[in-house]
């Protein structure tokens, strides 16, 4: 099954996801990215699909041959203040103003999205592997945000944040019940299941 070009022909488009949104550490990370309509690898998929090995290898590729692409942060303390849905929203957004061509058309993977400026935009359930631009941006997102994690992994090893990347694997939760939360911990997440708190 192959992904389509796009959307909607003749319209610049620019495909937007974000990765980290399940994680309980770590900032969630969207990319923007808009293709030329020949643009073509055959690694290329919805990130989850792929080895990390796969997706270190696709970056570069995107990176060169993307007519545009931008990657944004969200931080644990703005998730917190906002919510894990509206910083995901403002990740992309974030995204979609650091690029260098403005697009006419935004394809967003998911089904929540906020209109942004005055440009029509799609939300497409499983886009990333559906559309090229949706895949690149997931790529790119994912590898960003992984490389971040492995960073904060060198101040803070007893999580294993360069092996989960700050996702609620046993090894990390129980890594929090050893040495409690970090100031990278999402407070607003239940961090571990017998915390009672309410997520308000």
């Amino acid at each position: 099954m192959g992904l389509k070009k796009y959307y909607l022909k003749n319209k610049i488009e620019a495909g937007t996801d974000e990765a980290g949104r399940g994680c309980l550490a770590g900032p969630v990370v969207a990319a923007a990215v808009i293709l030329p309509v020949n643009f073509e690898h055959p690694l290329l998929n919805d990130s989850k699909q792929l080895t990390e090995k796969q997706r270190e290898k696709l970056r570069p590729y995107i990176e060169k041959y993307a007519l545009a692409y931008s990657v944004a942060y969200i931080s644990e303390t703005k998730i917190d203040e906002i919510n894990i849905l509206q910083a995901s929203i403002l990740a992309m957004h974030k995204a979609i103003d650091k690029l260098t061509i403005t697009p006419e058309h935004i394809i967003v993977d998911g089904n929540k999205f906020k209109s942004y400026k005055n440009i029509s935009h799609t939300t497409i359930i499983k886009g990333d592997a559906k559309y090229r631009s949706i895949a690149a941006a997931s790529v790119l997102a994912k590898t960003y945000r992984d490389d971040f994690m492995r960073k904060l992994d060198k101040e803070f090893p007893h999580y294993f944040w360069k092996k989960n990347k700050g996702y609620p694997t046993k090894q990390h939760r129980n890594a929090i019940r050893e040495f409690g939360s970090t100031n990278y911990h999402r407070k607003s997440f239940r961090l571990v299941p017998e915390q009672l708190k309410l997520d308000l």
